[in-house]
């Protein structure tokens, strides 16, 4: 097989394309594939019409998959057509879309690439540059999201995310059914997320049984105000709640840990990670010797085991259980004059209401803290993002669940 007929089949070149020649640079390590037309005419990619060629633009080259070692490169002069109804347009490669220098057999391979790693790393397994690899990545993500359907949506998370210090936030709105970004939005003001709901139709807005977030007051003001009914549709997710008693139970740990060393006395120690557990998940290696900090009568010990059994409201069966148990929950915690404590039990009686819509939705932001995980993974990876856009690429890229590939044929 001649080297001509066996790139012709390696790139799935179709009459009227076939290569015509082949070079091997052995010294420079790279194969040059040179590609011609034999028509003298092609469709209008408007109308489809048969035009006849305009002319010509200047040679181009497209980065295809390597040949073994050797980097390979095909040549090609993209032919002009001119319709009469038109104009004059460009003709699509089989090989390449629109604005790529890489061909669609290569860059499917460079998304795969990128899923699992890093920008830069994946420049060094692609032998690109970063500009080369993050603008993959950009067209991947503007193909998907033009690729997107107005699917149904019923349940909606919507959470912030830090872009770097100095209080710059992303807001990220997710389907939770899907596990999927919808939509990204730069700062977590009531605008911001305004312009989520504007950016689906009323229609679409009405599909929405309920949404999940945290008791941000701006994102509440937004969601009552563009859904039918919205107020009752929010759902003051469990997880941040629990985020703030566990942060509540770290204050009365610290107090008192502060207060038993001026006394010499190290008790508490070591031991801020074992009382951030939940009681089911406390590591074997912590076991001991946080059964034995739970038998002293500590006031940490007291704060654990309120911020234990606060857990325990989410597992009540109706809006009048849940309500019933707080009331309950509250007044012990009124007991103990745990200070934290009582700013949490104050912060969720403030918005009782919507803490107890669970019972009717049965909705968590479980799913945006799934891709808050894989969120952090990007950033990190990256080392931080100083550009908004391009944090939010990564997160379309990762977590939006787009059809990334490009649509050449080859």
């Amino acid at each position: 097989m001649q080297d001509t007929e066996l790139y012709q089949r390696i790139l799935g070149l179709e009459s009227p394309w076939s290569v015509e020649r082949v070079v091997l640079d052995v010294k420079g390590g790279s194969v040059d594939v040179f590609v011609e037309h034999h028509e003298q005419g092609f469709p209008c990619p408007t109308c489809k019409k048969a035009c006849a060629i305009y002319d010509h633009a200047p040679s181009r080259s497209w980065r295809h998959l390597d040949s073994c070692q050797f980097k390979t490169l095909l040549h090609a002069r993209t032919p002009r057509v001119e319709c009469n109804e038109h104009g004059i347009h460009q003709v699509p490669l089989p090989w390449a879309e629109p604005r790529s220098r890489f061909t669609a057999m290569f860059e499917r391979f460079a998304i795969d690439v990128l899923r699992e790693t890093s920008v830069t790393g994946a420049t060094r397994i692609l032998r690109i540059s970063w500009d080369e690899a993050f603008g993959i990545m950009e067209r991947a993500v503007e193909r998907g999201l033009a690729r997107r359907e107005d699917v149904p949506v019923e349940y909606v998370g919507i959470d912030e995310k830090a872009i770097r210090k100095g209080h710059r936030y992303l807001t990220i709105a997710t389907d939770l059914q899907r596990g999927a970004v919808l939509w990204l939005g730069e700062d977590r003001k009531a605008e911001t997320l305004d312009g989520f709901w504007q950016s689906w139709t009323p229609e679409r807005r009405a599909q929405v049984k309920a949404v999940a977030m945290d008791m941000w007051e701006p994102y509440f003001k937004s969601t009552a105000a563009h859904l039918p009914d919205g107020a009752a549709k929010i759902v003051h997710d469990r997880f941040h709640i629990m985020q703030h008693a566990n942060g509540a139970v770290d204050k009365v740990r610290r107090s008192e840990h502060f207060a038993l060393m001026r006394e010499n006395d190290r008790t508490l120690e070591k031991s801020r990670w074992m009382w951030l557990y939940a009681r089911e998940n406390v590591p074997e290696k912590y076991t001991e010797r946080f059964t034995q900090l739970r038998r002293i009568t500590l006031r940490t010990g007291k704060a654990w085991m309120l911020k234990e059994d606060l857990r325990y409201l989410w597992a009540q069966a109706t809006v009048e259980t849940g309500k019933a148990f707080f009331k309950r929950w509250r007044r012990w915690a009124k007991r103990t004059t745990l200070q934290p404590i009582l700013k949490v039990a104050a912060m969720i009686q403030g918005h009782l209401a919507n803490v107890l819509t669970y019972f009717e939705h049965r909705v968590t932001n479980a799913g945006s803290e799934s891709i808050n995980a894989i969120v952090d993974k990007v950033k990190t990876r990256a080392a931080g993002f100083r550009n908004a856009e391009n944090f939010k690429t990564a997160i379309y890229f990762h977590c939006g669940r787009l059809d990334l590939y490009p649509n050449a044929l080859s």
